[in-house]
């Protein structure tokens, strides 16, 4: 499952989307807007994709998850548009037979993502925003 979305990711479902009778593991990434960034209170931020692009991207990224690591089933979900304090931008689940393929992958995955897939971020401050390169 790949998935951009302007609604709240619901981290449970996507749990369940990839238990599978094999996998002796789950791992979870849960990207979430903090509150702040160098020192600078963050209000929210504000997701912005070329969706057709991103998908694509992010299908090209879990395809070289599932070559590398033995990968039952995957979940990437990530938000546009506005995220709150504390709302997930951006969920990960991977599971596997075992815990270290689940780890790998799921850092790979999120890794890759901020380095190729057109999304990008605003942080909105009380005196201003600023547009943030994922990898500077």
């Amino acid at each position: 499952m790949i998935e951009i979305t302007s609604k709240t990711i619901r981290t449970s479902e996507l749990i369940d989307y990839v238990k599978e009778s094999g996998a002796g593991a789950i791992n979870v990434f849960i990207g979430t807007t903090r509150n702040q960034t160098a020192g600078k209170k963050v209000i929210k931020l504000d997701f912005e994709a070329y969706e057709p692009m991103a998908v694509k991207e992010l299908q090209k990224i879990a395809d070289r998850a599932v070559e590398q690591w033995d990968i039952l089933s995957y979940a990437i979900v990530h938000r546009v548009g506005i995220v709150e304090i504390g709302e997930e931008a951006v969920v990960i689940a991977v599971s596997t037979p075992h815990r270290k393929d689940a780890f790998q992958a799921c850092e790979f995955i999120i890794d890759e993502l901020k380095k190729t897939v057109p999304i990008w971020k605003r942080e909105v401050f009380e005196d201003g925003d600023v547009w943030v390169a994922a990898h500077p």
